[in-house]
């Protein structure tokens, strides 16, 4: 019956919000058991929004790679024993990594799943799944449920809110005196990879030309990025870079459009059904374009880099984007 389910999925943001169409088809197949969703600590926030989710479980996986014996243990043991004693009945990993797949063997489950991706590992999977490179990385997830009993259901990528997060959002926009019942273009520049950042010059002289037309402009990232926006906030743009996680996806809820590079942010956004315009290499479907909405993908000219996606082509995409959400200004 597997009434308690383990799901693993440790790192990246992106690829944790990625778990949800997967995460949302287990629910199907699974109604009445108790889902247990284990992710590193950074990102155990986002699954606040995973209503089918039952349990969080965080690892702080930097701590790990202190060195330091008596915190490792003091992080590890406690997690050990509680997997070992939950008696779970499925384990489901989306990492795929030698770690991950200890912890699923460590739990105990007599069915476990696993996605391979490297020559040697799977062994201690009951049941694995090859990544497939052609396919869009939510697929890889899903693919690992193929053949479960019952009914699936419909394909689900809905991701909901915290309430609480939506309205810290709503008073941030207050305090800095925007409007959200009117057009928002929340923009997030830069990524953990610079060579999928559009140039910050350029985001710019977008955000100039739209604040022009009436549309409020919002800049989010994360801490590490309040030096490099600092020219955002000299151009007089409101700029939300270290806000905490759920308050950054309560600004963008509240936007009407969404602009940046393939960035787990954005990706939420897309699950959040907001209307995204993601600047990235290219949108071919093995790619980490917005999911289900490929034609949201703005790619550069063939043989070249994000950086040089033409600002002209950006400014007109926006212009049929904003016409989509009904919002032309």
């Amino acid at each position: 019956m597997n009434e308690h389910i383990l799901v693993i999925r440790l790192k990246a943001m992106g690829d944790v919000v990625l778990t949800l169409p997967a995460v949302n088809r287990l629910r199907a197949h699974h109604p009445t058991a108790k889902i247990t969703f284990l992710t590193s600590r950074e990102n155990a926030p986002i699954l606040r929004g995973f209503r089918a989710v039952d349990e969080i479980l965080a690892l702080d996986r930097k701590l790990l790679s202190t060195g330091n014996p008596v915190r490792i243990a003091r992080e590890l043991l406690p997690l050990l024993r509680r997997l070992r004693t939950a008696k779970y009945g499925l384990a489901v990993d989306f990492q795929g990594y030698g770690e991950t797949e200890w912890l699923a063997w460590w739990s105990g489950a007599p069915e476990r799943r696993g996605i391979v991706y490297q020559a040697g590992r799977g062994g201690l999977y009951t049941l694995t799944s090859t990544r497939n490179y052609q396919a869009h990385p939510a697929h890889w997830n899903l693919d690992l449920l193929a053949g479960m009993p019952g009914p699936a259901g419909e394909l689900r990528n809905d991701y909901h809110l915290p309430e609480e997060a939506r309205h810290t959002a709503e008073a941030f926009l207050a305090s800095h005196g925007l409007n959200p019942r009117h057009p928002i273009l929340f923009i997030q520049p830069f990524t953990s990879h610079r060579p999928k950042n559009w140039p910050l010059p350029n985001y710019l002289a977008v955000a100039r030309d739209w604040q022009s037309r009436g549309v409020q402009i919002v800049f989010g990232g994360g801490p590490a990025d309040r030096t490099e926006l600092e020219p955002a906030s000299a151009a007089g743009f409101v700029v939300a870079a270290g806000a905490p996680l759920l308050v950054s996806a309560g600004l963008m809820e509240l936007s009407s459009l969404v602009l940046g590079a393939d960035t787990g942010l954005l990706h939420l956004a897309v699950a959040m059904n907001r209307r995204v315009m993601m600047l990235m290499h290219d949108n071919h479907p093995g790619t980490y374009h917005p999911f289900q909405n490929p034609e949201w993908a703005v790619t550069p000219p063939a043989g070249q880099t994000v950086a040089d996606i033409p600002t002209d082509r950006v400014m007109s995409s926006l212009v049929a984007a904003f016409a989509e959400v009904e919002v032309c200004p």
